[in-house]
């Protein structure tokens, strides 16, 4: 299993157990975690799952790709150098321990 970590807003931090495979989105909406919506299922058709990767955490997740970039425009909240959208964040153990943290909003 590998363990992600989210932060709200407010501080609080709230970690899940996924096992490799799932996006970071998957295992927040599995989990009933507040903060990320993920209204497509994933499939990059929205951005309701927008996320702050870490900065310890930028290089091991990767860059966003055209397509994701061009969904962040949407976002409802502020968008920058690490925003990602969850549901493109695929956990393998190198992942093992990434925080990521919520936006004030997603609608």
């Amino acid at each position: 299993m590998i363990k992600v970590t989210y932060v709200a807003q407010d501080g609080s931090a709230t970690t899940i157990e996924a096992e490799e495979g799932t996006s970071v989105m998957q295992a927040a909406v599995s989990n009933d975690l507040d903060g990320i919506v993920g209204e497509c299922g994933g499939s990059m058709m929205c951005a309701t799952c927008h996320c702050y990767v870490d900065e310890a955490w930028e290089e091991r997740t990767g860059a966003r790709s055209a397509d994701e970039e061009e969904m962040l425009e949407g976002a409802a909240a502020e968008v920058t150098g690490r925003s990602r959208l969850s549901c493109q964040i695929r956990l393998d153990p190198s992942l093992d321990g990434l925080v990521v943290h919520l936006p004030e909003e997603q609608l």
